[in-house]
């Protein structure tokens, strides 16, 4: 059935339906779209102000896609995005080399409110209103274009100080009339200006909090976890990842450049990353997961980094969480899946993104989680299972560190005790009960020498350090290379008082090892 089919026949049935009950559509002259419906698509949609960049570079991107598929660029050209900040007029011009929108069409679209042409294609944005964002963060807001071929270029320009007055002001105003005041467009000479290129340029940016939309770093650190760009050639997994997600995901990168920041800019995976400033962890492997839709086919392919798991991954890093992804931009931000782990601390502790390939599953308009319906929540469902391997990893992690480090207080205890020992410096006996704690100690050292959760190389090298510590205590007991007692010249008497005054030293302290350091020096006093 054509679209004007449809139209008679859902008119058809309201006129069925309104003779039947009395009621009667809403006329034109009924509905009334009030001016304060564009503060709330504006500065009152996005509650990081970063937000706004995300958006001019999501738009870029599908520009982009459209002039490869269009063939006006090949499949080989560079998808260029550049974002220009001039801190001097506190401007950012954000400008690519997709297709452009020609003059017929520019000013309805760069003034329509939420009506994009996009909506049911493969593009990424699709509700028309994330151009408006910088609205509430700017001075003026200014658009331009031109296609191949044409002489000059279309330009649009919204007063955002006067909007927002206008929005202020008591008097109650249609959305029309709003625009109409604000909104100014037109063709300007093509001078410097590429041959086809699109560009969004804010101008007298407003000073917010440490000043982040004027940061260059902060904005490449932003836009390198949720814009699509590619994984930097250090990336040991970039190459696997990507090919893993290719003919699945319409990855799409884009060649990202920030003024005042070297090079392009890459997703923030390397090989390492730091847990504080005294270590680092290193990624060991790969895992990569599909995730089926409610009728079958795949609804999300993901990819999990595996790592040691030794806590939480500092924020700096810009690397942690479970993440999802759509159309290979972020959607939302790091602990948007937390609650599927069992604990979720756990969520901090992993790196991994998921792609969402559904097109049943959307973000919602903020882009900071999705619509809520059945196709999402059996994605969640399937995600489960990889939060609890995850958080499993992390609990096994956890116990394999506590392990070792009990283990390393037993060897320490063990060479602390044959210190003892071979000081001759208490008696017989005390020795001998020396000896059987070392025992017990390298008893528990056996222990997790063989625990299933020790990898076969640590363990042994655990075994190797308690064949060690054994054969030195069997050589201790016997006497073996152990130096005569430095109180064996003193008489029976006061040799038996002092190994009882050094067994009280040895009882009474909580340090050996400053028990030990006392004992020898007490010797060689009395030597």
């Amino acid at each position: 059935m054509t679209y004007q089919g449809k139209v008679r026949e859902i008119a058809a049935a309201r006129s069925a339906r309104a003779a039947e009950t009395g009621l009667h559509p809403l006329g034109a002259t009924d509905v009334v779209i009030g001016k304060d419906i564009l503060e709330l698509l504006s500065s009152a949609m996005y509650i990081d102000p970063m937000s706004i960049y995300r958006e001019y570079v999501q738009n870029a991107a599908d520009a982009i896609d459209e002039a490869r598929r269009s063939g006006q660029l090949a499949p080989d050209d560079v998808g260029r995005v550049e974002l220009n900040i001039e801190p001097a007029s506190r401007s950012v011009r954000i400008r690519d080399n997709g297709t452009g929108i020609p003059w017929p069409d520019f000013v309805r679209r760069m003034s329509a409110l939420g009506a994009s042409a996009k909506r049911g294609s493969r593009a990424r944005g699709f509700r028309g209103v994330g151009r408006l964002g910088g609205l509430g963060y700017a001075q003026e807001l200014v658009f331009r274009s031109r296609t191949s071929g044409e002489t000059e270029v279309a330009e649009i320009r919204w007063d955002c100080r006067k909007l927002r007055t206008l929005l202020r002001a008591a008097e109650r105003g249609d959305i029309t009339e709003l625009l109409t005041d604000v909104v100014t467009a037109g063709r300007v000479a093509a001078t410097d200006y590429p041959e086809r290129f699109f560009e969004v340029e804010l101008r007298g940016i407003v000073r917010l909090r440490a000043d982040r939309l004027m940061d260059p770093a902060a904005i490449s650190d932003y836009l390198g976890q949720v814009a699509p760009v590619p994984f930097s050639p250090e990336f040991q997994f970039g190459s696997e990842i990507t090919a893993a997600l290719d003919g699945v995901v319409a990855v799409g990168h884009v060649h990202l450049s920030v003024s005042g920041i070297e090079g392009p800019v890459y997703r923030p995976h390397r090989n390492t990353f730091a847990i504080d400033e005294k270590s680092q962890a290193t990624f060991s492997d790969l895992e990569i997961v599909e995730y089926p839709g409610v009728d079958g086919g795949i609804a999300a392919i993901g990819w999990v980094l595996h790592h040691d798991y030794e806590g939480a991954i500092p924020n700096a890093a810009q690397i942690k969480g479970l993440r999802l992804r759509c159309g290979n931009m972020q959607v939302g931000d790091s602990i948007l899946l937390e609650d599927l782990f069992p604990e979720t601390r756990f969520n901090s502790w992993s790196v991994g993104e998921i792609h969402v390939v559904d097109p049943r599953i959307l973000p919602n308009g903020r882009r900071d989680h999705f619509e809520q319906n059945a196709h999402f929540h059996n994605l969640l469902n399937h995600i489960t299972p990889t939060a609890r391997e995850i958080a499993r990893r992390c609990r096994t992690g956890s116990i394999k560190r506590r392990l070792l480090r009990d283990f390393e207080i037993h060897r320490m205890g063990v060479a602390e005790r044959l210190d003892i020992i071979g000081q001759k410096s208490v008696g017989a006996a005390k020795r001998e009960s020396i000896a059987h704690d070392a025992e017990r100690s390298i008893v528990e050292m056996e222990k997790i020498a063989e625990s299933s959760l020790i990898e076969a190389e640590t363990a042994g090298d655990l075994r190797d350090s308690v064949q060690s510590l054994r054969s030195e205590l069997a050589g201790s007991l016997k006497g073996k290379s152990l130096p005569r007692s430095p109180l064996a010249r003193l008489p029976h008497e006061k040799r038996a008082m002092y190994e009882h005054l050094f067994e009280l030293v040895y009882e009474c302290s909580t340090n050996r090892s400053a028990a030990k350091a006392l004992v020898d020096r007490i010797i060689t006093k009395i030597t």
